[in-house]
C-alpha cells in the first residue's frame, strides 16, 4: 500500500498547458503516474501531451473519473484553483505554487472547513516539493529517479531535504513508501501531524522519518502524537540549530517569533517524547538504518 497516492489515482494537472505545468505533468507521466487530463480555463476541449483538457475541475471529475490534482497556477489565482477542487470532488491536491497571499490562504483554510470531514479534501502545501509513492506514483516535482520503493514514510517541510533524505537511504538499499512534502509557507493545507497519522494507518511502512525546521509549533505537536497514538518509530531532523531568532530563513514559516519554536527548543522537546533525532542531515540515512536494524 502507499498513502494518498498509488499507481491507480487518476490525476489532473491545474495549469496544464502553461510552460511549468506541462514540463512537470510530462514528468509525472514519464514516471508512471495516471495522468488523465488537466484544466486550463478557456482551453476546454483541447488535447495538451495526448491528454483532455478541460475548462474546469468539474468537467474533468466527471468526464475523466479525476481523483488527485496538482497546482501549477500563478500565485494569484491559486487559491481559487485550490477551493475549485475541493468544490469539484477532488480528494487529494497538491499546490507546488509558492507565494499564495497569506489571507488567500485563511480563505482557502475557511472554505475546507465547511466539508463535513468524511468528504474534505486533504490538501499539502502551497510551496512544496509534492508527493510520491515510489515505483508508483508521482504527484509533483521531485527527481523521482533517487526513490527506492519500500517501508520508510517521510514527512518534511523543506522539498531539499526530504530528497537527500530518500537519496541517503537509497545508497544505504533502504526505500520509502511514501514521502509527502507539506511546504513551507506559513499556512499550509496538512501538518506533520496529519501525514503522520496516515502513515501510522499504512501496513507497509514501518517507520516514520519527520524533517523539520525552526518557526512553528508543528514539529512538537507530531511529536505528542506520535508518543501517544503511533506504534511505529519516530525519527526526526530538525533544521536551524543556528539560525538567529527573529529572521527569516528561506521558508516563509521559518521564523522563530516565540518561546519553544528554534530547532534547539524543538530538539530537547522532541528527545522528552522519544523521537529519535538525527544530529546533522547528512546522517538522517544512516539513523534511519540504524532504528530499523532495531526492529
Amino acid at each position: 500500500m502507499a498513502i494518498l497516492i498509488n499507481e491507480n489515482t487518476r490525476i489532473i494537472v491545474q495549469g496544464f498547458t502553461g510552460r511549468i505545468g506541462s514540463f512537470h505533468a510530462q514528468e509525472m507521466i514519464e514516471y508512471g503516474s495516471k495522468v488523465v487530463g488537466g484544466v486550463t480555463p478557456g482551453k476546454g476541449g483541447k488535447t495538451h501531451l495526448g491528454l483532455p483538457v478541460f475548462n474546469t475541475v468539474r468537467e474533468a471529475v466527471e468526464q475523466v473519473g479525476a481523483e488527485a490534482s496538482i497546482v501549477f497556477v500563478p500565485s494569484a489565482f491559486a487559491a481559487d484553483s485550490i477551493m475549485e477542487a475541493a468544490d469539484a470532488g477532488i480528494k487529494y491536491c497538491v499546490s507546488i505554487t509558492d507565494g499564495i497571499p497569506t489571507q488567500d490562504m485563511m480563505t482557502v483554510k475557511s472554505f475546507l472547513r465547511r466539508f463535513p470531514k468524511e468528504q474534505r479534501m486533504m490538501l499539502t502545501g502551497p510551496n512544496c516539493s509534492g508527493t510520491i509513492s515510489p515505483e508508483r506514483a508521482m504527484l509533483g516535482i521531485m527527481p523521482g529517479h533517487i526513490y527506492k520503493r519500500g517501508n520508510v514514510g517521510i514527512v518534511g517541510r523543506s522539498g531539499t531535504l526530504g530528497y537527500e533524505a530518500a537519496d541517503q537511504m537509497r545508497r544505504l538499499g533502504i526505500g520509502i513508501s511514501t514521502s509527502v512534502g507539506i511546504g513551507g509557507d506559513p499556512i499550509i493545507g496538512s501538518s506533520h501531524r496529519d501525514v503522520l497519522e496516515k502513515l501510522e494507518q499504512d501496513p507497509e511502512t514501518k517507520i516514520a522519518l519527520m524533517i523539520g525546521e525552526i518557526g512553528g509549533p508543528q514539529e512538537v505537536e507530531a511529536g505528542i502524537f506520535a508518543k501517544e497514538n503511533m506504534s511505529k518509530p519516530l525519527v526526526a531532523y530538525i533544521a536551524g540549530l543556528t539560525a538567529p531568532p527573529g529572521r527569516r530563513m528561506g521558508h516563509a514559516g521559518a521564523i522563530i517569533s516565540s518561546a519553544g519554536e528554534s530547532a534547539a527548543e524543538k530538539v530537547e522537546r522532541l528527545k522528552e517524547l522519544n523521537v529519535t533525532i538525527c544530529p546533522t542531515p547528512s546522517l538522517m540515512g544512516q539513523t534511519v538504518a540504524s532504528v530499523l536494524a532495531k526492529l
